[in-house]
C-alpha cells in the first residue's frame, strides 16, 4: 500500500469514528442544566451551591441560580425558620426591590406568617389583587422552574394619622418617647436630654402627653414663674434649650405632624393576625401623602417595632416567625441619628429575634445601614449597584468586601445584574452562611400594578378596625390640666390684686375721714350731721362693692385683661 493509499485509509477511519461519535451524541439525552459552563462557575461550583440551598425544612423560594442561563434545577431559597434572623434587600432604583418584597411577602402570608410592610410609592398594593399572566411572564417563570398561578394575599390597609387610604395609625406622645421624638425634631444631645427631663416630669406629675399641644403646654408651664420651682430637684430646664425645642415643635406641627399623634393609639398586636384559613394578613402602610416627611415615616416605623418589642413575650427559636417587618427606605432612619439612637435600634434588632419577629431592611446600598445593625442580618438580597461616581465606586468596593469568597467577580457582576436578578446569601438551617448565588428571582403571583383605589377604599370601609380607630378622640390631657392650674394661678393673682386695691381704697377713705374730722375740730365747730352721713354712706357703698371702683381704675382694668387672657388663650382649641 502506497503512502497516499494509507493516508486515504486513515482519513476514512477517522471520518467513521467522528460520525459514530456524532451519532452517539445525538442519540444521548440533552445534558442537564447544572453541567453548563457557559457562566462564571464550574460544574463543581454549581454543585456546591445546589447542596448549600438543599434545605429539608420549609423555605421561601427566591428563584434559580444563574450561570450564563438560569438553572431551574438549582433553586435558591431561605429557610422559613431563619427569616427572623433578619435580612437586607438592597439595590439601585428600578432594579426590582419592590417586586422582591412582594415575592417574600406573598410566600410568608401563604405560610401563615403575618407581614407588615410600608408602601411609599403605592406599588406594593398589588399584592391584594391576583396577577395577570402573559407569554413573556410565563416564559420567564418556566425558565426558573416556577409554576406560576395568579393569587391575591389577604391585605389590611393602614395610613399614618389618616392621611391616605387606610385605618389611621396614631401614637400618643408619651408612648412615642423623647428619644424617637428627638430624632424626628433633629435635636442635639443636650436638647434630647432636656426633652427627656420634660417627659420624666410629665410622668411624675400625672400629665398625659397625648398630642403635641400637650407637650408644648408642659414646656411652657415648666419655663413659667409658677412652674420653674417644680423642676429644681431635677436640675432645671434652661430657657434657651426650651425655646429651641418649642420652636422645633411648632415647625413640626406646621408641617402637619399633629395628625400623627393622638388617640386612639394603635394596638400593634393587630399586625400579628391570620385569616380563618391560616394565611398571614399583610398589613400594608400606605404613605404616599407624607413623602415630604421622610423622618416622620421612618421614625414611626421604629416606634411600631419598639412597641412590639415591649409587648411580645420571649419565644426563642421557632419554626416560623410570628411577624416579618419590612423596613423600606431604611436609610432615612439612620440619617443624622445620635449614638444613643443607633444603640437603641441595634438592641431592638438584636433582641426582637427571640420574640419571633424578623426585620428586612430595604435600601439602596448596604452602607446606608450602620455596621452594628448589618452584623445582625442573616439573609442578603443584593440587586444591581451602580458605580457612576467616586462615592458609588467606594460603596461598591465596601459591599463586595462583605461577601464570603465565591466563584464570582462580584465587582463586575453587581454592576451588570439585570432587573429581577440579585446576588443572594442566606443563613442555612444550621445558622451558617450559604454560598453566594447569582439568582434570577421569582415573579409575584399578585398584581404588579397597584390595586385600584376604589377597591382599597371598599376594603377599608368593610374593615372592623375602622369603627375602633377611624375617629380621633380628644380626652382631657396635660393641656387641659395645666390650663386649669394656670387659670387658678391667674385667678389667685387677680384676687390678691383685688384685696390690695380694696385695702388701699379703705386706707384712703379712712385717711380722708380723719382729715375731715381734724379740719372740723380745728375750726372749733361741731361736726355737721348731714355731711358725715353722706360721707358714711359713700364709704359704706365703697366697702360693700369695692369691685365697681376697682374695675373702673387702671389697675383693675389690667387685672381683668390678664384674667381673661389666661382663660381664653389657654382653653382655646386648635
Amino acid at each position: 500500500m502506497t503512502d497516499a493509499a494509507a493516508l486515504v485509509e486513515a482519513a476514512k477511519k477517522a471520518l467513521a469514528v467522528a460520525e459514530a461519535a456524532l451519532a452517539a451524541e445525538q442519540a444521548a439525552p440533552a445534558p442537564i442544566a447544572h453541567t453548563s459552563t457557559a457562566g462564571p462557575l464550574s460544574s463543581a461550583q454549581v454543585d456546591v451551591i445546589r447542596a448549600g440551598y438543599a434545605f429539608d425544612a420549609p423555605a421561601l423560594e427566591m428563584g434559580a441560580l444563574v450561570n450564563g442561563e438560569p438553572l431551574s434545577d438549582v433553586p435558591v431559597r431561605i429557610p422559613l425558620a431563619m427569616v427572623n434572623r433578619h435580612g437586607l434587600v438592597a439595590g439601585a432604583t428600578g432594579t426590582g426591590k419592590t417586586k422582591t418584597l412582594q415575592v417574600l411577602a406573598e410566600q410568608l402570608s401563604a405560610a401563615g406568617v403575618p407581614v407588615f410592610a410600608a408602601d411609599i410609592k403605592g406599588d406594593l398594593s398589588g399584592i391584594a389583587s391576583p396577577g395577570t399572566g402573559n407569554p413573556k411572564l410565563l416564559l420567564r417563570t418556566d425558565s426558573i422552574g416556577q409554576h406560576w398561578a395568579a393569587a391575591a394575599s389577604p391585605t389590611e390597609y393602614f395610613t399614618l394619622g389618616g392621611l391616605g387610604t387606610g385605618i389611621p395609625i396614631r401614637a400618643t406622645v408619651s408612648s412615642f418617647g423623647p428619644l424617637l421624638l428627638s430624632k424626628v425634631l433633629g435635636l442635639n444631645e443636650t436638647q434630647e436630654s432636656s426633652l427627656g427631663l420634660v417627659f420624666h416630669y410629665a410622668d411624675r406629675a400625672g400629665l398625659p402627653l397625648v398630642d403635641l399641644s400637650d407637650l408644648r403646654a408642659v414646656m411652657k408651664w415648666l419655663t413659667s414663674d409658677d412652674g420653674k420651682p417644680e423642676l429644681k430637684d431635677l436640675g432645671g430646664l434652661s430657657s434657651a434649650t426650651a425655646g429651641v425645642i418649642l420652636r422645633e415643635l411648632i415647625g413640626f406641627s406646621d408641617q402637619g405632624a399633629d395628625v400623627f399623634f393622638g388617640e386612639p393609639e394603635i394596638d400593634t398586636s393587630l399586625f400579628l393576625r391570620t385569616t380563618a384559613d391560616g394565611r398571614g394578613i399583610v398589613s400594608l402602610l400606605e404613605i404616599p401623602s407624607i413623602q415630604d416627611k421622610p423622618a416622620v415615616f421612618s421614625t414611626f416605623l421604629m416606634w411600631l417595632l419598639a412597641d412590639l418589642f415591649n409587648d411580645l413575650p420571649e419565644v426563642g427559636d421557632i419554626d416560623k416567625p410570628k411577624l416579618v417587618f419590612f423596613f423600606d427606605e431604611a436609610h432615612l432612619l439612620f440619617n443624622g441619628a445620635s449614638d444613643d439612637f443607633i444603640a437603641s435600634i441595634t438592641q431592638t434588632v438584636r433582641l426582637i429575634r427571640s420574640k419571633g419577629v424578623g426585620i428586612f431592611f430595604v435600601t439602596q446600598t448596604p452602607k446606608d445601614v450602620p455596621g452594628e445593625v448589618l452584623a445582625q442580618i442573616g439573609s442578603r438580597v443584593q440587586h444591581q449597584l451602580r458605580a457612576h461616581t467616586p462615592d458609588d465606586a467606594k460603596a461598591l468596593r465596601a459591599t463586595v468586601s462583605t461577601y464570603p469568597t465565591s466563584g464570582y467577580d462580584l465587582k463586575e457582576v453587581l454592576t451588570t445584574l439585570a432587573t429581577g436578578e440579585a446576588i443572594i446569601t442566606v443563613m442555612n438551617e444550621k445558622g451558617a452562611p450559604s454560598p453566594v448565588a447569582w439568582t434570577r428571582l421569582r415573579a409575584p403571583q399578585g398584581s404588579m400594578s397597584p390595586t385600584p383605589i376604589e377597591i382599597m377604599q371598599a376594603t377599608v370601609a368593610s374593615s372592623p378596625l375602622l369603627a375602633q380607630y377611624g375617629t380621633l378622640v380628644d380626652r382631657e390631657s396635660a393641656r387641659e390640666i395645666l390650663a386649669v392650674k394656670m387659670n387658678a394661678a391667674a385667678a389667685a393673682i387677680a384676687q390678691v390684686e383685688v384685696q390690695k386695691t380694696a385695702a388701699l381704697q379703705a386706707k384712703d377713705a379712712a385717711k380722708a375721714q380723719a382729715d375731715y374730722d381734724r379740719a372740723v375740730r380745728d375750726m372749733g365747730g361741731s361736726t355737721p350731721k348731714a355731711k358725715p352721713r353722706t360721707t358714711t354712706r359713700t364709704t359704706a357703698r365703697k366697702d360693700d362693692n369695692p369691685f365697681g371702683d376697682i374695675f373702673g381704675s387702671r389697675t383693675g382694668q389690667t387685672v381683668v385683661r390678664e384674667v381673661l387672657r389666661g382663660i381664653f388663650s389657654t382653653l382655646k382649641r386648635r
